[in-house]
């Protein structure tokens, strides 16, 4: 199933990543707090100013991105969480991150 979202929403798949402490302890996803980080799977057209023209969104599909602890909506599909998001919920796009540690789980 694909999802296509609408004006300036954005779908985001959040990043997990292998939380453990400093002496080994690998921390259940039970007791980890929700990653503030995840990739761009889908963007929509863009905002629709007041006077009828279209700004283009600033994100792309596979950017890595940071947002708000409790932004956005979270949505099921086909047993997979996503995040629905406002670009303006986005605080920035992680440059530079290897793929590797961007898919550690």
């Amino acid at each position: 199933m694909q999802i296509r979202p609408l004006h300036d929403r954005i779908i985001v798949k959040r990043v997990e990543k292998v939380r453990q402490t400093a002496s080994g302890i690998v921390i259940p996803d039970s007791a980890a707090e929700k990653p503030e980080q995840g990739e761009v799977i889908a963007v929509g057209p863009g905002k629709r100013l007041p006077d009828g023209t279209l700004l283009p969104m600033q994100v792309q599909v596979g950017d890595l991105v940071l947002f708000g602890k409790y932004g956005g909506q979270t949505v099921k599909l086909d047993d997979q969480e996503y995040l629905v998001l406002r670009e303006e919920d986005i605080f920035g796009v992680i440059e530079g991150a290897s793929e590797p540690s961007r898919k550690a789980a």
